[in-house]
C-alpha cells in the first residue's frame, strides 16, 4: 500500500510540474502585466514545491520500497534521469531569480520591466527544460521494464 501510495504522489509531484512549467511558458508569451506577472511567480513557485515533493519521494521509493536501491542504481536509465533533473533544476534558477526580482515592484502594483532578451531567455530555457522532461519520461518507461542495466 505504501508503494502505491508514494507512487501516486511522485507521479502527481510530475503531472503538477510539467503543468507549471507549461503555464510559466504561456505567461511569458504573452503580455506582462501585473496578472500575469504575479501568476508567474505563483506559478514559478508551484513547480518549486512540485520538483521538491519529487525529489523527496522518489528517493523514498527508491529506498523504501520492494525493488530497492540495488534495482534503481544499477538502472541506466534511472541514472540518466537523475542527472537530467538536475540539469532542469539548475535551469530553473535563471527564471527564478527573474521572477523573485519582481516582488518589489508588484508590492507597488508596478509591471515589473522584462527586456525582450530577457523573455526570449526564459522561453528558450522553458522549452529545453520542458524537452529534458520528456526525456525524462523516456528514462522512467525503459527503467521500469528493466531496459539499460549496467550492473
Amino acid at each position: 500500500m505504501i508503494s502505491a501510495l508514494l507512487a501516486f504522489l511522485h507521479h502527481s509531484a510530475a503531472f503538477i510540474l510539467v503543468g507549471a512549467l507549461m503555464t510559466e511558458l504561456v505567461l511569458i508569451r504573452g503580455e506582462l502585466n501585473l496578472v500575469s506577472a504575479r501568476s508567474l511567480a505563483r506559478m514559478d513557485g508551484v513547480y518549486g514545491a512540485a520538483a521538491v515533493v519529487l525529489l523527496i519521494v522518489g528517493f523514498l521509493r527508491v529506498f523504501y520500497t520492494e525493488k530497492g536501491a540495488a534495482y534503481y542504481f544499477g538502472s541506466g536509465p534511472f541514472l540518466v534521469k537523475i542527472v537530467l533533473f538536475a540539469v532542469v533544476g539548475v535551469m530553473s534558477i535563471g527564471p527564478t531569480r527573474e521572477y523573485l526580482s519582481w516582488r518589489s515592484a508588484l508590492r507597488q502594483q508596478q509591471i515589473p520591466v522584462l527586456e525582450d532578451a530577457r523573455r526570449r531567455s526564459i522561453r528558450r530555457a522553458i522549452h529545453v527544460q520542458l524537452t529534458l522532461l520528456v526525456v525524462i519520461m523516456l528514462c522512467a518507461a525503459l527503467m521500469a521494464r528493466g531496459i539499460g542495466f549496467i550492473g
